[in-house]
């Protein structure tokens, strides 16, 4: 009998290829296994396992696999289950998605690696001069890999070159495979047991009187070991001792000391949890009840709480109930900043039972949350992390909070699976049969949708925690302030006042732009000639701090211009402001405080938004500007002003979902705002202080703004009333684009009608030279999902087949954000 296995491979491919295997590895191999599996001319990938069976593929012949890489599996089965869903739910492949969910140090890349043969017998007069220049390398180092090689001979086709050595019998290429991850290893030192004879101790130190240094060393050594029987790190003697790591390294080459090497974690909690319990007022109690009841009665619950009203507490003790039970317990959070708060609080409550998993973690950070997952272990009973962490190899999954759901950050953008975090935590709680909650000050127009309409259970929890009275909100009107000279620069007189009257008292401020950088438009007085990216559509946005123009799409940046490009003239001013001009602004206005930055520029770094945030709870900033990361549910606690410098770029943007998104953002970094006993202040500047969504802001009325936009989506045919789905075109030819867009939207109204929209350029309709243009599928509630993406997916392998379209991009993009 013949067995074989259907793996899925790290690639974009539709469908899951089949290998061949023998019967004992049939025997041996479990559904989630990597396996590596040899694919096109000399590739080797790493592969999942995902079905063992003994049905030979009818169109090409099995090859056999090179060899299986794990003694057990490394993915579940309810992992397998998860991305079959999210492939086919998303229209993506299911090897887009394995790329997503496994730490890049799973998937073993292969690479050709040059060889020399030993006892080869090389003959240079018979070399070319290139071939001679590979055998030379090869003569210095054991192997090359091909990388190598172009770099040695400076061209790119290398191969005829490498395939003449082989004809000659002087190199052989090999495909390796190469294990990416390394244990953490700790290196210790222990006295060679030699010595523990007293006799010979005291000779030991006799022999040391003309090595003053190494004497020192163990001398140290001993007075360490008297206070605590714990294994002894270099580091540690060395730092204590005072003597340099190569004094210990001659101990080591006398045999007086011996090393060893211990494995360690490097995901490491350092501490004890200190709070024994979490006290719940009146109402979080009742908030805390309604939630049990209605977790009894659907799986999910929507938990609209306003900000600062105190539901991190009743997470907590959610969590502390799942974890009595001996399961386990995923936060997702949209943005990296928000875990550095939150971890702390969580493990005061809960100690080393809290894990972290996010990007700006190490391949090998990653590594070891991902195994201490698999393996259920008691370091791994709660998991925070940002949207990505859904995909972890969860065991025994008893609730999934999603915080701030309404975040669009839960969207994943590019590369494909385009997945929304929130929506799939919900069905990946519903494979484990766990409840999830869904948490937001500002719920989603889509998840308050649902809660009225009873597919989820709806909790409010509508005051403050401690009665602390919600921030008063006041609109400044800038278009009377220009007109009465009453504005510096782009502050208001008012703002100023009441930003002077906050440092006075100690307090600290929050100021929001939704846009970094120092000036979005640079332009020339005189022929109105603007700076544009010449591989995007968009005009450079001068930052001041390294004095350059930069394209916020493609990275493309020159130095700042003294004279305009066009006609010579010196006369350059900067329209629209960035929060790096603000933070300019303000350093001259206030130059005895403190100011500092939060947006994509200064928080580029690992610990970048770790030291922003202790820095400002620590009150050593005074003044902290930022983008839209402010908003993000952070708590700090004597920030008694926030001031949203321009309401209107956020409500004029082109898209459906343009005021919901602003209503949500002002009201969220309102509630930055007055977190203590004293009430906090909020200023809005606007040109149009009128506008319906400001007005809600003011007072708060979530409501009214949901009634208001529903009322319009379902004029307009949009969510929650109909499905979206948008398909991007993207080619560096603008002419096959449009040809290719039209045909592609002529063949889907043929099917859909008049729920076609496009095809259609976007407002950007240029980046890194390519032209994009976009179609938007809408699909009726009673239309069935699923049969429409079947036809969506015919028209797609027609529109394939069409040689002509073969350099166009297609993005199909469910449920677009």
């Amino acid at each position: 009998m013949s067995y074989f296995i259907d793996v899925i491979l790290p690639l974009p491919l539709q469908k899951r290829f089949t290998y061949a295997v023998t019967k004992e590895e049939a025997g041996f191999l479990e559904e989630g296994m990597r396996v590596a599996v040899p694919f096109g001319k000399s590739k080797v990938y790493t592969a999942i396992a995902a079905k063992i069976h003994q049905n030979p593929p009818q169109v090409y012949d099995a090859k056999p696999i090179n060899q299986i890489l794990d003694r057990s599996p490394l993915v579940t089965k309810h992992q397998l289950k998860f991305w079959a869903w999210i492939a086919s739910y998303y229209m993506c492949a299911e090897g887009d998605v394995l790329k997503a969910a496994l730490p890049g140090a799973f998937l073993l890349e292969s690479e050709s690696i040059v060889q020399l043969i030993k006892d080869a017998e090389i003959d240079e007069t018979q070399l070319k001069d290139e071939e001679y220049l590979v055998i030379e390398a090869l003569q210095r180092q054991s192997s090359v890999k091909i990388q190598e090689v172009m770099k040695i001979l400076d061209k790119k086709t290398v191969l005829p070159v490498l395939n003449a050595l082989v004809e000659k019998g002087l190199v052989v290429l090999n495909q390796e495979i190469y294990e990416q991850y390394k244990p953490k290893k700790i290196r210790f030192v222990q006295l060679n047991p030699v010595y523990y004879n007293e006799a010979e101790m005291h000779q030991l130190l006799d022999d040391l009187e003309k090595a003053p240094k190494q004497k020192e060393a163990l001398l140290s050594f001993f007075s360490i070991k008297a206070q605590h029987k714990k294994p002894l790190k270099v580091k540690e003697l060395s730092e204590k001792s005072g003597v340099s790591a190569a004094i210990i390294k001659s101990l080591v080459k006398k045999k007086i000391l011996e090393e060893y090497y211990e494995k360690t974690d490097r995901v490491t909690f350092k501490g004890e949890s200190s709070e024994a319990g979490i006290q719940l007022s009146e109402l979080q109690h009742k908030a805390f009840s309604e939630i049990k009841t209605g977790l009894q009665e659907q799986d999910v619950c929507l938990f609209h709480g306003i900000t600062s009203s105190g539901k991190t507490e009743i997470y907590i003790k959610l969590i502390e109930k799942v974890i009595e039970r001996g399961q386990q317990a995923l936060y997702v959070l949209p943005e990296i900043a928000l875990t550095t708060q939150l971890i702390e609080r969580l493990r005061a409550y809960f100690g080393d039972k809290v894990l972290v998993y996010h990007s700006k973690y190490s391949v090998n950070e990653r590594v070891e949350v991902y195994r201490h997952i698999l393996e259920d272990s008691e370091k791994a009973r709660i998991v925070i992390g940002a949207r990505s962490s859904i995909f972890l190899p969860f065991v025994n999954l008893g609730l999934v909070v999603v915080d701030e759901e309404h975040e669009t950050s839960f969207k994943q953008f590019d590369p494909a699976p385009r997945y929304h975090a929130r929506d799939a935590a919900v069905v990946l709680a519903n494979f484990f049969k766990a409840k999830t909650i869904l948490g937001s000050a500002t719920p989603s127009l889509e998840s308050y949708f649902n809660a009225q309409h009873h597919k989820y259970a709806l909790v409010e929890l509508n005051r403050r925690y401690g009665n602390v009275l919600e921030p008063a909100i006041e609109i400044v009107d800038i278009k009377t302030k220009y007109k009465k000279k009453e504005m510096k620069g782009h502050f208001s007189d008012k703002m100023l006042a009441e930003i002077k009257e906050t440092l006075n008292v100690g307090e600290q401020v929050i100021l929001f732009q939704n846009r970094r950088g120092f000036s979005p438009v640079l332009e020339c007085n005189t022929c109105g000639h603007s700076p544009q990216c010449p591989n995007c559509d968009v005009s450079l946005t001068y930052h001041s701090h390294n004095n350059q123009l930069r394209c916020h799409y493609c990275g493309y940046h020159i130095a700042m211009q003294k004279k305009c490009m066009a006609c010579d003239s010196s006369e350059i001013t900067t329209k629209g402001f960035g929060t790096e001009q603000i933070e300019t602004e303000l350093k001259s206005i206030f130059p005895d405080y403190k100011t500092a930055r939060m947006d994509q520029d200064t928080t580029r770094g690992k610990y970048a938004y770790e030291k922003l945030i202790t820095a400002f709870e620590q009150e050593e900033i005074d003044i902290l500007i930022g983008t839209q990361m402010l908003t993000k549910g952070l708590d700090f606690r004597k920030v008694n002003l926030v001031g949203i410098m321009n309401a209107d770029n956020l409500l004029n943007f082109p898209d459906f979902r343009a005021h919901e998104r602003s209503f949500q953002l002002m009201l969220q970094v309102a509630g930055r705002a007055g977190r203590t006993k004293k009430r906090g202040k909020v200023l809005i500047q606007s040109y149009n202080p009128h506008h319906q969504i400001i007005q809600q802001v003011s007072m708060g009325d979530y409501a009214g703004m949901y009634k208001d936009q529903l009322e319009e989506r379902y004029n307009y045919k949009y969510p929650p009333f109909y499905r979206l789905i948008r398909i991007t075109l993207k080619c560096r030819d603008y002419s096959k684009t449009n040809e290719a867009a039209d045909w592609l939207a002529i063949g889907m109204k043929n099917v859909f009608k008049e729920n076609v929209l496009g095809p259609e350029f976007p407002p950007v309709a240029r980046i890194r030279n390519e032209y994009y243009k976009n179609i938007l599928l809408k699909i009726p509630q009673q239309q069935s999902l699923g049969k429409t993406k079947q036809v969506l997916q015919r028209i797609m392998e027609s529109f394939k087949a069409i040689g002509t379209f073969r350099s166009v991009k297609v993005v199909i993009n469910v449920d677009p954000i």
